[in-house]
């Protein structure tokens, strides 16, 4: 028998982020049942992980041509996040967080191949980074970057260790080691290759920032 699987339609109000669905580790069959019944509900839905094996299968019976059901949100009325990606071979997990953002109405701006072994690339963005009051910096190998942003901005910043490298890298291991040992203070970290947790915590934070913004704004 299938397990079943139920969606929280009531987490976007609730926390303010609607629940994505993983598909990793779902058949073709149960990704396709909670789409129908998304679709039933509320017509809109994130959709991380998905090989091009399950996204070919699904493409007839549900998608476009992305792994978005329905339209993503209305734009929302903050600042545009910043995603430093360090080598093109970051760009995959980059792109997720830049997907979730779109999604959730979020603006953003991309800073690929802005890693340290060429620490002047990085040098020469560095003042278009720091305008962005919430910068993810997706980085591999030793994720030097992290520390190197962490004390270059006074933005947020959030640690998106990914799983590139060789040898004693360890499949990103000693990047999030790395990201949580950074000497720069104040730097938030999700997990390896987590490129959807990224995004929603840049997005917890745009929104406290907007909020705080308009409340400023307009006293009661």
């Amino acid at each position: 028998m299938t397990p079943e699987f139920k969606v929280d339609f009531e987490r976007g109000v609730r926390i303010g982020l609607d629940e994505a669905l993983f598909c990793e580790s779902k058949t073709v069959d149960q990704i396709s049942a909670i789409v129908d019944d998304v679709k039933a509900k509320t017509g809109r839905l994130l959709l991380t992980r998905l090989d091009g094996s399950k996204y070919e299968a699904l493409l007839a019976r549900h998608l476009s041509r992305t792994a978005i059901l329905g339209q993503p949100h209305r734009a929302l009325l903050t600042a545009p996040v910043a995603i430093v990606m360090a080598g093109t071979s970051d760009l995959p997990v980059g792109r997720e967080a830049a997907r979730t953002l779109a999604f959730a109405g979020q603006r953003y701006r991309e800073y690929t191949d802005v890693g340290v072994a060429g620490l002047w690339r990085l040098l020469e963005r560095i003042g278009d980074i720091r305008s962005s009051p919430v910068v993810i910096v997706a980085a591999g190998m030793d994720a030097a970057l992290v520390s190197v942003v962490g004390g270059l901005v006074s933005s947020a910043v959030i640690a998106l260790p990914t799983s590139v490298g060789y040898g004693v890298a360890l499949g990103g291991a000693t990047a999030l080691h790395a990201a949580l040992a950074s000497c720069a203070p104040g730097i938030s970290v999700v997990n390896i290759d987590n490129g959807y947790g990224a995004a929603c915590a840049a997005l917890r934070i745009s929104l406290a920032l907007a909020a705080s913004q308009n409340a400023a704004e307009h006293p009661e």
